[in-house]
């Protein structure tokens, strides 16, 4: 075992910088299951983009908010490319900036300006606030999205007296080919992943609408995993679906990895059966030290074995268990599988004519 997260499944969702996240995952040890859960599309040739930006240099701007960073970038490279970024930098540098964290702010400073201010929680919600206590009735305010629309943002300014041009940078769509994001929303539904994690809260909404079963999608991650999210508005749409989520203190990729590394392993099911340590894994588990992976069908007998700490499990039971059913001599099958995979026959008792149990006594 190297790493501690070694014999962890971990699913990652995202698109933009998967390959950063699951770096870090794999070198912590970590299996990974990647499912995107949208791609982006830029907008650089995009009529409506063009069109709000022609908008925005038509006449002097009071506030604009960057949301982004690769949104805020993306607007001046795509401005370059029209003959409009000196007309733009124009309409900007007079106007308060208002970038939602600091990697916004960088792309603010990059483009030649100055922020006025920035929100130390990173949220729309604080930099609304703030818009409303400076009051924006009869400012132009222009707001960079952030691949959704943020109608509860726009309007709220609407409502106070602002004259609001939202700059759509680039959108989100759900990815080109769903079968690796259904692959993972199955694995996780029959507990095969250890954790969940999410980089946005457009690709959380979109992987709870892609689940084929919502309510076992639900149960799963509010049960068997554990749901990690980069910030509360990644979170957003977890928590609004009643899912438990761990955030790490700061926003940022890294951060939510070791956060990730701390909380699983305390997380992880420790045993002691027939003399020997067991952890538990979704798809492995850990004997005295040593890592023992174990295939989907005797992972299933193993875990209701598990569950009934000790206690006797008929052959029915087990055979309900097991991920594609089967014969009553499937069951036979899989614990003699299982008994392999653990190394240590003794620590599958059977029970003759009743079932099998594991050799620990009963909680």
């Amino acid at each position: 075992m190297t790493g501690p997260l070694a014999g962890f499944t971990i699913g990652v969702t995202a698109a933009r910088r998967a390959d950063e996240l699951i770096a870090l995952l794999e070198r912590k040890g970590a299996a990974v299951l990647h499912g995107p859960a949208l791609r982006i599309v830029p907008l650089p040739d995009d009529a409506t983009l063009h069109a709000a930006t022609l908008e925005l240099v038509s006449s002097p701007v009071d506030v604009v908010v960057a949301t982004t960073a690769i949104g805020f970038r993306g607007w001046f490279e795509a401005a370059e490319g029209w003959g409009l970024a000196s007309r733009l930098h124009r309409a900007l540098e007079g106007a308060v900036v208002l970038p939602r964290g600091p990697k916004a702010k960088g792309a603010v400073r990059a483009a030649g300006l100055t922020e006025t201010w920035s929100p130390s929680s990173e949220s729309n919600a604080e930099l609304l606030q703030y818009l409303l206590r400076m009051g924006v009735a009869g400012k132009r305010v222009a707001v960079q999205l952030h691949g959704e629309p943020l109608p509860d943002f726009v309007n709220t300014l609407a409502a106070a007296g602002a004259c609001v041009v939202e700059i759509p940078v680039y959108r989100w769509e759900p990815p080109a080919d769903l079968g690796p994001l259904q692959r993972l929303i199955d694995a996780v539904v029959a507990g095969q992943v250890d954790a969940l994690t999410f980089t946005s809260a457009p690709a959380a909404s979109s992987v709870l609408r892609t689940a084929p079963d919502f309510g076992a999608l639900v149960a799963a991650l509010r049960r068997d995993v554990l749901v990690v999210g980069v910030g509360a508005i990644t979170a957003g749409p977890l928590v609004a679906a009643g899912i438990p989520v761990v955030q790490p203190a700061r926003s940022r990729i890294g951060s939510m990895v070791r956060e990730l590394a701390l909380e699983l392993p305390s997380r992880a099911l420790r045993l002691r059966i027939a003399s020997r340590d067991m952890e538990m894994r979704a798809q492995a588990v850990v004997i005295d030290g040593e890592l023992r992976p174990v295939a989907p069908a005797p992972m299933a007998v193993l875990r209701t074995l598990v569950a009934a700490r000790g206690r006797v499990v008929s052959r029915q039971d087990l055979l309900a268990a097991l991920p594609s059913g089967g014969e009553e001599h499937a069951v036979e099958t899989a614990i003699g599988r299982l008994r392999t995979a653990l190394g240590s026959p003794q620590m599958v008792c059977t029970v003759v004519k009743r079932g099998y149990r594991l050799a620990m006594e009963p909680a």
